[in-house]
């Protein structure tokens, strides 16, 4: 029996895949094709993202293909900018760019290649799921293999990564909830050829009500326009080659680039109301939709991975209860609809077809010009605790000898802490430290407590803070709410 199975072996399911892995879990990661997809689609990476996928043992591979993600403009139909989001070059506090450009291929390549070489996870591409079926032990899945045979896969647990038709979030009879209509848009990618015109950096929001439009620098000499349909718009027929090349005719000629893809999509604002049925779980796009103005969807289904793992990791191996699985959805479904109102706020401004209100925007935000910048919810929402870091993103400094934080203690709880306070521990709190595994830090660990004006912080292995503490006693009771298997 396997400890995982991980169905879709998309970018979410192949970083958990990976991710579990790394905790010495078995995994089967079960995909109906056998090769991945080669066209663009997701093409902003933040990062958080990047710092997951550091953990996940992929960025390495990933890196030399990120491009520099350098800012988003908002336009009237005038040219006149509404709106700047400039976003940093340097890495910020993850070890990371906030914000970078990638080839989504590139990404699935990586993950692919360390998940094909590791003997914890078996690689099934090629293969069908025709049934899920569950019972107090673990799961039964039916599959076609490549050849057409039949064969069952058990395991202790499964996670459906498996998009926005899920099949296993129907088997967990999840309805899904709509949060805000949903818009056509034309996705073009095109590849420039060595004479094209000059276009502009970054992304361009060009918000005319008599066609919104986007522009998207993507890496190397990869770009992408996204072209809003309008009623009376054929889906049928917007995508075919000339009347793309016509739409955009105001940037480029028809021998400027090569058109790579051209695709009518729907702008879903999505989420599941259950991410969880007994041992079976969504996660990705299965369990949630983001429209793409804020460069997220990705984003959002890698932080379902880093989330879910350590907790499956530790409920397999008894350190846990399943009761820890719980917790997931509690966190992560406000978390993400965070995400998904801000998509939504950025799209009402983009997307505006009435003259006269988009006059009243234009001349709102031309007054006083907006400067955007990341939004950083808190996990949990509402329900978080009382301490105003705890489930706030922790940074990812470098210890003394350069290493990496993470680096240093992958996919473990992490006390960062002054000496002198660890020194003065409740030997209880030891004990716990140990059945938790938990990495001690005082290196690199003095300049951040300063500025959160604590004396120790307790990273997840998520990379998200546990809780803080400024003295010795109140490190003993913060320990004492570790999610142990047994504790109180």
């Amino acid at each position: 029996m396997y400890d995982v199975a991980v169905i879709g072996c998309g970018p979410v399911g192949a970083t958990l895949a990976n991710l579990l892995e790394r905790q010495g879990r078995r995994v089967v990661l079960v995909d109906q094709f056998a090769e991945a997809y080669p066209l663009p689609r997701a093409t902003h990476i933040d990062g958080e993202a990047l710092r997951i996928l550091q953990t996940a043992g992929a960025a390495d591979a990933l890196s030399p293909h990120l491009g520099i993600y350098r800012r988003m403009r908002f336009e009237d139909a005038d040219g006149a900018m509404l709106i700047d989001w400039p976003r940093p070059v340097e890495p910020g506090i993850h070890g990371w760019r906030d914000s970078n450009r990638f080839h989504q291929p590139d990404l699935e390549a990586a993950l692919r290649a360390r998940a094909a070489t590791v003997a914890g996870i078996d690689l099934r591409l090629g293969w069908t799921v025709t049934g899920i079926a569950q019972d107090d032990d673990g799961v039964t899945l039916t599959t076609s293999a490549p050849d057409g045979a039949l064969a069952p896969i058990r395991a202790r647990y499964a996670v459906g990564c498996d998009g926005a038709r899920s099949r296993v979030r129907q088997a967990i009879g999840a309805e899904t909830r709509t949060l805000a209509p949903s818009e056509r848009w034309l996705v073009a990618d095109l590849i420039l050829r060595p004479d094209a015109p000059d276009l502009p950096e970054g992304t361009v929001q060009y918000c005319d009500p008599a066609r919104p439009f986007t522009y998207i620098e993507a890496v190397g000499r990869r770009r992408r326009w996204e072209v809003m349909l309008l009623p009376g718009d054929d889906p049928a027929d917007f995508a075919r080659p000339e009347n793309v090349h016509a739409l955009l005719g105001r940037w480029l000629a028809p021998d400027d680039a090569e058109l790579e893809r051209a695709v009518v999509y729907t702008f879903n604002s999505v989420i599941a109301s259950r991410w969880r049925s007994g041992r079976l779980l969504i996660a990705g796009d299965a369990a949630h939709q983001t429209p793409p103005f804020l460069g997220q969807g990705l984003c959002a289904g890698l932080r379902d991975a880093a989330n879910l793992s350590w907790k499956l990791a530790w409920v397999i191996e008894g350190r846990a209860t399943p009761a820890l699985l719980d917790t997931y959805q509690a966190e992560l479904a406000p978390h993400v609809t965070h995400y998904i109102a801000e998509a939504n706020r950025i799209g009402a401004i983009i997307q505006e077809r009435d003259p006269d209100r988009a006059r009243v925007r234009d001349a709102t935000l031309l007054a006083q010009p907006q400067v955007l910048v990341p939004i950083r919810p808190r996990l949990g929402g509402d329900a978080a605790t009382a301490d105003p870091l705890a489930g706030t993103l922790a940074p990812q400094p470098r210890l003394g000898d350069g290493t990496l934080l993470d680096d240093a203690a992958p996919l473990r709880f992490v006390l960062l802490a002054r000496p002198d306070i660890v020194d003065t521990v409740d030997p209880a709190t030891r004990v716990i430290w140990s059945r938790a595994d938990v990495v001690i830090v005082t290196d690199a660990a003095h300049d951040y407590l300063a500025t959160i004006d604590a004396a120790a912080v307790l990273i997840r292995p998520d990379h998200y803070i546990f809780g803080t503490a400024r003295t010795a006693e109140a490190l003993d009771a913060l320990t004492r709410t570790i999610p142990l298997a047994g504790a109180g």
